[in-house]
This record gives structure tokens, C-alpha cells and sequence, in this order.
């Protein structure tokens, strides 16, 4: 087997094989990494429970037959059409028994295939230790403005003009607000991971752009460290006029005007907060269709009022920011706010 690899030596590899089961998997997993699992769901419980109700040697026994059916099936399916220069990387939960099967008949094969010594908990450690004491490193530049001043489409034009970008709720898959849904999330570590995964293809000597975020972005939480690095840098704030941020909002969140009682139900989640005759207003206005009148309300009522607290109280740098005005957020308004972010550096 190898010597123990480094957290900087794991792009090196032309594959990264992630044996553990399709639910470890879904859970965490290095990006970029192929499932192909030795023991699927089914079989991994089954095991387990001869291994602890029956004898380890029973469990040994009948996991080896499976281990080497799914081997075979991976061979004849994944690998088939590799050559004899491929250099895969193997792990499993910490460099036990399915990566070390699976790497020993790579290598008998002939290819290069390493192991991940500690496996995923190997992977995790470095994960945690890097987002603690590494994200100091960076130096962010804090894209700040209230809720439709196109923020996310403004760090996209960034990263298309070649700046590092770090977009936490494209890695989220999510808007960051009540309505902001956009699907299932991932989990916490594997959003921890996708953080880990940007953050090592940037330079600590470039700026990396951000947007300004709550702690919270839907229900995952960004990394206490890389939130404080944030909330200490520097600022740009978008201050786009109402009209403009609401025809944005009106592109930007199409799907929840093709589904009003989506939209009811997610308004009412905010009864607590706005009242219910507040609520009930804003359902009239979706069941009318009404829906400049509908955002209009929404950004002046509660939205604006959230973020001018939030960005005010949170972040350092919201104050002294360098401010942008603008009447449109147009595609090339939008492009004209980026040089001018590039500018003001």
C-alpha cells in the first residue's frame, strides 16, 4: 500500500473511487469522486448483522462473495475502458476492507491504483481542520446590496471575467430566503465539502469575491470560521433602485409565480413575524396575480428591513462600503456593475 497521502496530493489522480455504500455516499463524498460500491445499502446492513448476530468469520465469508461480484460488475461496466496509464484513487469510511479489496485487484490488474489510508475519515479531518485554520488565509471582497439587487448574477459575471468567485448559495442550492428554495440541499458536510473543494482551486493572493450571507442559508450553516472572515472584510454594496430589483425578482423567481400555493405557503410561513392580516393581503395579491404590487410589498415591508439590520449588525465593512448605484439590472447593467466592482478594488 502507499504511504499516507496528503490533502494536496488528491488532484493528482486520474479517478477517485469511493467504494462505501450509495447512502455514505449521498451523505459526503470528496468531489468529483465515483461511487462504486463494493457493498450497496442492502448488503452493507446485512453484513453488519451477521458480523454482530451471528460470527465475524460468517460475516467475512459471505461479504467477500459480494465484494467480489461488485468488483467484477465494476470492472466490466466502470473500468472496462481504461488504460494501462490510469491512476485511481480508492477509499472507503477509513481505508478498511472495500478499498483495500478493491485496490488490491486494480493493482493486480495493473493499473496504479492507490488507497487512501484513513479513508473518508481521513478526508473529513482534513475537511474541518482546512475550513478552521485555512479560510484566514483568503482575503474576501463582501458583494453586499438589499434582496433583488442581483447579487448572484453580479459574483456569475465575476467569475466569467476570470475573478474567484466563491458562490455559497449556488453550493447551497439555495437563495438564502423563505421563498429561495430551489430543490433538495445537500447535506452539511457535503456542503462543507463543496466550500473546501472551491476554496483550494483559489489563490490565497487573489481576492475572492462573496456575497454577503446570513450564517444560515436555508437550512445549512456556513462555517464559523469562513463566516467570521467574511463578516470582517471588506464591502461592495449594489444599491439598485426598487423598480429595478423588482422586475429582477420577477426573472429571478419564475417558479414561484408558476405556482401560487407554493408561494401561499411559504408567505405564511412568515405569520409570526408580519401578522396575519399583513398575510392575508399578500395572498390576495398572488391569488389576483398581482405580482409587482405582491414584491413590491414584500422588499419594503419585510425584506429591506431584515437586511439593513442583518448587514448593518453582521458585517464590518457594510458601512464604509464602496457603493454602486444603479436603475437597472439588465445582463449589460450587470456586466457594467462588475468592471465597475473591478474598478473600485
Amino acid at each position: 500500500m502507499t504511504a499516507r497521502l496528503q490533502l494536496s496530493e488528491l488532484g493528482q489522480f486520474d479517478s477517485i473511487i469511493d467504494v462505501r455504500s450509495p447512502a455514505e455516499f449521498a451523505l459526503d463524498h470528496i468531489p468529483g469522486a465515483i461511487n462504486c460500491p463494493v457493498l450497496n445499502d442492502e448488503e452493507r446492513v446485512e453484513v453488519g448483522t451477521i458480523y454482530h448476530q451471528e460470527s465475524p468469520f460468517a460475516a467475512k465469508k459471505i461479504g467477500a462473495r459480494l465484494i467480489a461480484k461488485n468488483i467484477a460488475h465494476h470492472l466490466e461496466h466502470q473500468f472496462a475502458a481504461q488504460d494501462k496509464g490510469w491512476r485511481p484513487l480508492v477509499y472507503c469510511w477509513r481505508g478498511g476492507k472495500r478499498s483495500q479489496s478493491m485496490t488490491h485487484i486494480l493493482r493486480q490488474i495493473g493499473w496504479s491504483a492507490e488507497l487512501l489510508n484513513g479513508g473518508y475519515k481521513q478526508y473529513r479531518k482534513w475537511v474541518v481542520e482546512y475550513l478552521h485554520t485555512e479560510v484566514v488565509a483568503y482575503s474576501f471582497r463582501v458583494i453586499s446590496g438589499s434582496t433583488g439587487s442581483a447579487k448572484s448574477s453580479i459574483l456569475k459575471k465575476l467569475a466569467q471575467m476570470g475573478e474567484q468567485v466563491l458562490d455559497l448559495e449556488s453550493l447551497a442550492n439555495h437563495k438564502g430566503s423563505v421563498l429561495g428554495s430551489l430543490g433538495t440541499q445537500p447535506s452539511q458536510k457535503m456542503f462543507e465539502s463543496l466550500i473546501f473543494s472551491q476554496l483550494q482551486g483559489f489563490s490565497s493572493e487573489r481576492v475572492v469575491y462573496v456575497e454577503a450571507e446570513s450564517k444560515k442559508i436555508g437550512l445549512l450553516q456556513v462555517p464559523d470560521t469562513l463566516i467570521h472572515r467574511m463578516r470582517q472584510s471588506p464591502c461592495v454594496q449594489i444599491n439598485a433602485s426598487l423598480d429595478a430589483r423588482i422586475d429582477y425578482l420577477m426573472s429571478d423567481y419564475p417558479y414561484m409565480m408558476n405556482d401560487p400555493q407554493r408561494l401561499i405557503e411559504k408567505i405564511s410561513c412568515l405569520k409570526e413575524i408580519q401578522g396575519q392580516e399583513k398575510i392575508q393581503y399578500w395572498i390576495e395579491l398572488i391569488e389576483n396575480k398581482d405580482w409587482h404590487t405582491l414584491i413590491h410589498a414584500l422588499l419594503e415591508q419585510h425584506y429591506d428591513v431584515l437586511y439593513k439590520k442583518s448587514q448593518s449588525g453582521n458585517y464590518r465593512g457594510y458601512q464604509t462600503a464602496t457603493v454602486i448605484d444603479t436603475n437597472s439590472l439588465e445582463p449589460s447593467a450587470i456586466e457594467l456593475i462588475a468592471k465597475q466592482i473591478l474598478a473600485s478594488a
